[in-house]
């Protein structure tokens, strides 16, 4: 007679986000020793087509219910037009809080700071300049077509960047992007932000599990 196989019941937590956020996401977890907790993200490219954002998680969200009993999107909306929050009420999951990372990195009173200062403000954070080419230049098709500079960024006069880390060579680079653009250039050290406090807040200290990261 075949022995009786019970499986396990669905434990620990999944962050499933943003593959834009996958070094912080993980940076966090290491340093507030959330062993329980594991991190999975989407591609970032998802940036520039948020309508894809709800479809590609509600069907990792469908499988991660057999494995995980808590699960976090780790995505604020994100250009989903209200779409995401319909999804989380729906699921009855949490996201991030906000209406883009800019937001959560430099706090909701300092980011309406920045944005009321100069409305016509492009934001990267440390991923997007170093991936900026990739992500915006040629994401956004204006690597071939040049002519649609304009047409994205016409309106823009200043860049921020929202920096998590200390790193020159960020600082660097996302200076020579505003000159590129033909944009002011300003600075904002934000460390982990808001993005932190959310994190340690929906995942309470509970028992070891590994980490990874997907591609």
């Amino acid at each position: 007679m075949a022995p009786t196989v019970t499986a396990s019941p669905p434990s620990g937590t999944l962050i499933l986000g943003c593959g834009a956020l996958a070094k912080e996401l993980l940076a966090i977890v290491e340093l507030n020793q959330l062993d329980h907790v594991t991190v999975e993200c989407l591609p970032a490219i998802l940036h520039n087509r948020p309508d894809r954002i709800v479809p590609e998680l509600a069907a990792r969200v469908e499988r991660a219910r057999e494995t995980f009993d808590q699960i976090l999107i780790g995505y604020a909306d994100c250009g989903t037009g209200g779409l995401l929050d319909v999804f989380c009420e729906e699921q009855n999951l949490t996201r991030l809080p906000g209406a883009h990372c800019y937001e959560f990195f430099a706090g909701h009173d300092r980011f309406m700071e920045l944005h009321e200062r100069e409305l016509g403000t492009f934001y990267l954070t440390d991923y997007l300049t170093t991936h900026f080419e990739r992500l915006i230049w040629e994401g956004l098709g204006i690597a071939k077509h040049p002519e649609l500079f304009d047409m994205y960024f016409g309106n823009y006069k200043r860049l921020v960047l929202l920096s998590q880390v200390p790193n020159p060579r960020i600082a660097a680079a996302a200076q020579a992007i505003a000159d590129r653009m033909g944009l002011a250039f300003s600075h904002e050290p934000t460390g982990y932000g808001e993005l932190r406090e959310s994190i340690v807040d929906f995942t309470p200290s509970r028992n070891p599990r590994s980490q990874e990261v997907s591609a």
